[in-house]
């Protein structure tokens, strides 16, 4: 059995005023501590997610400019492209039109120069016919 005696009421009274000390000086200032610090970590999660939430707008931001910055350059390129060609067509064209023009001067001038040179030869052949003539027979025409 227990015997509730005089030491054991100074020490169930120690133990108490233990209890109040240690609450005061060591349970109360670690709860506060342990308190703060689990508000500075929800506080520091917190602005972690704020921050990646930044981060994933302006990612999509971003994404979303760039994909419009190259639909916009493929549509300039393309553009270029086109009128690249359209100046290439017409500077062929151009070039196929300067030389049918310059084909056909050519060919009005050789033949030009070819009935030049007929006449020339018709010339030449009645004065050899004549010559051959007068020599053959000895005689002038």
């Amino acid at each position: 059995m227990i015997n509730v005696d005089l030491a054991f009421l100074i020490q169930l009274i120690n133990f108490l005023i233990l209890v109040v000390v240690l609450n005061v000086l060591l349970y109360k200032p670690i709860r506060k501590v342990l308190a703060e610090r689990h508000g500075r970590i929800s506080e520091a999660k917190s602005r972690a997610e704020s921050v990646d939430q930044d981060v994933q707008a302006k990612m999509a931001e971003y994404e979303s400019r760039l994909r419009s910055m190259k639909s916009g350059a493929a549509d300039e390129r393309g553009t270029l492209v086109k009128e690249a060609q359209a100046e290439e067509a017409a500077i062929l064209e151009a070039a196929r039109k300067e030389a049918s023009e310059t084909i056909a001067a050519i060919k009005t001038r050789v033949a030009k120069e070819a009935a030049d040179a007929r006449i020339i030869l018709q010339e030449q052949a009645k004065s050899l016919s004549v010559d051959i003539s007068e020599k053959v027979l000895g005689r002038s025409l």
